[in-house]
């Protein structure tokens, strides 16, 4: 997460207009860096900046003392009254545990004499000794109570103890009963008397109990309180700390100042807030708080104190932030939707699918269309009516036609024809995922018996024999390698060796506008070639952000630099057989596969002729050299460390071993053995993480397995065969060169619409079956060829993710 968010995210809300203005920094950086650059465009006195190349330091200087007297003075107010309240709470804390004890002395008839709150272990808390239930009488007061009840009874009651005492007082002279009643009714009334002290005595201990215990609820509240304060006042030091030194870095990275470590030193180091001892007291209070909240609610333990404190602290962050998260979060998914592209106009802009389900959704609205039915009204959701849906049952229409009825002879050969044809227009119009139609092919392999036995050409194999013979199919050595590849071009994009490479290079290629296109064109081919062409652009294009920036957004140059970088990008696609997935379909087709060496002498030259010839167009189109100053791209300075040392010799390692895998084959077997090394040596010393491997492109893998499926399906039912058989008679009379013009041509223009990987999934094994059957085979001549086209269709904007990466970039920064 970018620190401008991160600042946002972690910020009190409340206290935000007092943390450091990280992101007005940022631009008045890029302001700043424009500024000293603009003289270079031109000696028009009208033009130059009001602030000169050497006063770049002493204006950020002055933006960052504002930020700094900002912080420090809302700290120490904040500080001086969040320690106020710490000190009070303390004294009180202090007073309600002498109570506290006076309280529990009292009750065990224990007076307390020595001075202190207590001079025996501690009993337990307010909130352990309290009893919300009825409260037990005292055995005095219990005694008191029997006794009177015994003495209370009604005049008629007949037990036998009234009766001995009515026979008694009968047969007495009459003085002496006389005397003995008003003596029982002397008796009576004394102990009405103690009855009525015992019930006002027990009435002000359950008030005093009950003051005691809303008074300790009370401190609680107040300690979980302060502790959170506290802890805000540390992370309100530690962020603007962190803000300080990211802007400064990033002031010296862009205007190559040194001004970081000077200004840390000299003026945020000795401020008030970020001093050793300011956090020391923090913590300190912050300890105080833990022990204060233990003494009151968790009988003197700190270990539970604290983990209930921690827990309180993360509730009322969720609580107090839930705004700005929510935020935060709604923007980054409305970008997720913009970028991915989702069908909210079917669903309508307001459309919530959980609150449709939760309110019965029983209006009438766009997201439903209700039908007439001779059975009734019926409403048919939009999903159903889509264009996309549409597409779809079309297509699973034709796939059960051609089922049906029979174009070829043999069964097999129909219902392959069959599944091609549907899996093929699935993946050209991406109605489903492109992975998940790849799952389908094993599945409608073996449930069409399509498949036939290697040993006996027209037994068609049963399910289960038919199953193990495609799975086989999807994991070949071939994807092992996709996955070296992947390996391979992570480590070098984490730890920034390739954008370390490729910086360096830029750096030399000075401020001609011509030289540095060309450059970042031949860069971001090198880059393709080992992290991918989808990754290369990505890289490319954050590396030319400080020249982008500071030329003018109608300057002709940024569009070229852009164009040249997503079409060479697409060129080096084809320059390794690691960089796309086209090309690893071209290596398990092609029998025997070439080696890497015979791939870079074939594929080398025709990749540089190619950039040059793009960069010659580029040059006639854009005219990019007119009025244009390039400031240039610094070099990273930082030395490599042992980790990037240790990550570039393996890689290294590993791409001789590919080249030399043929020599080596009595030893390794395949390329797919060699690319297991990369994958054990980062994954398993650490330097890549399961959160890497997890981040591969799987759909990728899945598209290619599921790709590798159908062709071995199609050549194992004879269909490919077949047609090729057909296609070869048509080309009899066109020359080898002629048969590679037709379909380089063809394969051209369907990549141009379709994706390259797709592409080249449905026509290299057609064209490989074509090559062998002609009357001077050169299969692989053709397949690589038409490998090679497959990258080079760049026609439209939606051509590959490169073009697609620069028309996002394009639109971000307005150079339309």
């Amino acid at each position: 997460m970018k620190f401008s968010h991160s600042i946002q995210f972690n910020a009190v809300p409340d206290w935000s207009s007092h943390y450091i203005a990280y992101s007005n920094l940022k631009k008045l950086i890029y302001i700043l860096e424009k500024t000293v650059h603009r003289p270079l465009a031109g000696d028009d006195v009208e033009q130059s900046p009001l602030i000169r190349s050497s006063e770049p330091d002493h204006a950020f200087r002055r933006a960052l003392d504002v930020e700094l007297e900002k912080i420090s003075s809302f700290y120490q107010l904040k500080e001086l009254e969040i320690y106020g309240e710490v000190a009070d709470f303390l004294r009180e804390e202090e007073s309600y545990e002498v109570e506290n004890q006076e309280q529990l002395d009292g009750e065990t008839g224990r007076p307390n004499t020595s001075g202190r709150v207590s001079d025996r272990p501690r009993q337990g808390s307010i909130f352990r000794s309290f009893n919300m239930g009825p409260r037990r009488a005292s055995t005095l007061s219990r005694s008191i109570d029997e006794g009177v009840e015994d003495s209370d009874d009604d005049d008629d009651e007949t037990t036998g103890l009234t009766k001995s005492k009515m026979s008694r007082t009968k047969t007495m002279p009459t003085d002496l009963a006389a005397s003995r009643s008003e003596d029982m009714r002397a008796s009576t009334e004394l102990s009405k008397s103690i009855r009525r002290n015992s019930q006002a005595y027990d009435d002000y201990a359950e008030q005093a109990f009950a003051t005691m215990f809303s008074s300790g609820i009370t401190l609680k509240k107040r300690a979980i309180s302060l502790y959170v304060q506290l802890c805000e006042l540390k992370s309100f030091i530690q962020l603007n700390k962190t803000g300080f030194t990211k802007v400064l870095k990033k002031y010296d990275k862009i205007l190559d100042q040194s001004l970081k470590s000077k200004y840390m030193e000299k003026f945020v180091a000795p401020a008030y807030p970020f001093r050793p001892e300011t956090i020391k007291q923090v913590e300190e209070n912050i300890t105080k708080m833990e022990q204060a909240y233990a003494d009151v609610v968790t009988q003197g333990d700190i270990a539970t104190a604290k983990k209930e404190l921690r827990l309180h602290l993360r509730e009322h962050v969720v609580w107090e932030r839930n705004t700005v998260w929510r935020e935060m979060i709604g923007i980054e998914r409305k970008a997720q939707a913009a970028n991915l592209g989702l069908g909210r106009t079917l669903l309508g802009p307001d459309h919530d699918p959980a609150n449709a389900r939760l309110q019965g959704d029983d209006m009438d609205s766009p997201e439903s269309k209700e039908l007439t039915t001779p059975v009734g009204r019926i409403r048919i959701p939009a999903w159903l009516y889509s264009s996309t849906m549409l597409t779809l049952i079309v297509i699973v229409v034709l796939f059960f036609v051609l089922l049906y009825i029979p174009i070829m002879k043999k069964t097999e050969q129909q219902n392959c024809l069959a599944m091609l044809v549907f899996v093929s227009l699935l993946w050209a119009t991406e109605v489903i995922p492109l992975f998940v139609t790849s799952l389908l092919v094993p599945f409608l392999c073996v449930v069409l018996r399509v498949v036939r036995s290697d040993d006996k050409p027209h037994h068609r194999l049963d399910a289960s024999a038919a199953t193990k013979y495609i799975f086989a199919a999807m994991w070949t050595p071939v994807i092992m390698l996709l996955l070296g590849g992947f390996t391979v071009a992570a480590a070098l994009s984490k730890y920034d060796i390739a954008k370390r490479i490729a910086t360096f290079v830029l750096s030399k290629a000075g401020t001609r506008p011509r030289t540095v296109l060309v450059t970042n064109m031949f860069v971001a081919a090198f880059a393709s070639m080992w992290i991918s062409n989808v990754a290369a652009p990505v890289l490319c294009f954050s590396i030319i952000q400080p020249m982008l920036r500071n030329l003018p957004s109608d300057s002709q140059m940024s569009k070229a630099l852009i164009l040249g970088i997503a079409l060479s990008s697409n060129v080096g696609g084809m320059l390794s057989p690691i960089a796309s997935p086209q090309n690893i379909v071209a290596l398990q087709i092609m029998t025997p596969p070439p080696t890497w060496g015979i791939w870079f002498f074939i594929v080398l030259p025709v990749g540089i002729i190619s950039i040059l010839l793009i960069w010659l167009i580029l040059l006639m189109t854009f005219k990019p050299g007119k009025g244009t100053t390039i400031v240039p791209i610094r070099p990273v300075k930082d030395k490599f460390s042992g980790v990037q040392w240790f990550i570039s010799l393996v890689t290294l390692g590993t791409i001789v071993l590919w080249c030399v895998s043929h020599q080596l084959e009595w030893l390794f077997g395949d390329m797919g053995v060699v690319a297991i090394i990369p994958l054990v040596v980062f994954f398993g010393t650490g330097i890549l993480t399961k959160e890497d491997f997890n981040n591969f492109l799987w759909t990728i893998i899945i598209l290619a397995a599921g790709g590798l499926s159908l062709g071995k399906a199609v050549n194992s039912s004879g269909l490919l065969h077949t047609i090729a058989g057909a296609i070869t008679e048509r080309v009899q009379g066109f020359s080898l060169y002629g048969v590679l013009v037709v379909f380089a041509a063809l394969i051209l223009v369907v990549a141009t619409f379709i994706s390259h990987t797709v592409a080249a999934l449905i026509i290299l094994p057609l064209v490989h079956s074509v090559g062998i059957g002609m009357e001077e085979p050169h299969p692989n001549l053709l397949v690589m060829g038409s490998a090679l086209m497959c990258s080079a269709a760049m026609g439209l904007p939606t051509s590959g993710f490169p073009n697609m990466s620069k028309c996002s970039r394009v639109t971000k920064s307005g150079h339309r």
